[in-house]
């Protein structure tokens, strides 16, 4: 059975830094690309940043650009999301994806964690 299961999240003061892990188990997704999304209650799920299966290229929400970094170890077979510079407006449900056809396209990733709680207070 394939699973994804983030870790890290929590509360953090604005300005402040969290980074998230999620460990896959089941498969390797060593050849997959691999996805970080948030979702606020009420509002539709949005990407925040994308990573090859080799990690040469990444991509990045407009919101999060030059203050989160993706990255991954593929012998953990674990995906990371650092997170700089939180803003109130980054509290959300993040949750962590695979294997999609197309990284921008959450409608393509193949598989899905259940979530971590980040909350960044002001």
């Amino acid at each position: 059975q394939v699973q994804l299961v983030e870790s890290g999240g929590g509360l953090v003061q604005a300005g402040g830094s969290l980074r998230l892990s999620c460990e896959a188990s089941g498969r390797t997704f060593s050849r997959d690309a691999m996805g970080w999304f948030r979702q606020v209650p009420g509002k539709e799920r949005e990407f925040v940043a994308a990573i090859t299966g080799g990690g040469r290229s990444t991509w990045y929400g407009d919101s999060v650009r030059g203050r989160f970094t993706i990255s991954r170890d593929n012998v953990k077979n674990t995906v990371y999301l650092q997170m700089n510079s939180l803003k109130p407006e980054d509290t959300a449900v993040y949750y962590c994806a695979a294997r999609p056809r197309r990284v921008l396209e959450q409608d393509d990733y193949q598989y899905w964690g259940q979530g971590t709680q980040v909350t960044v207070s002001s």
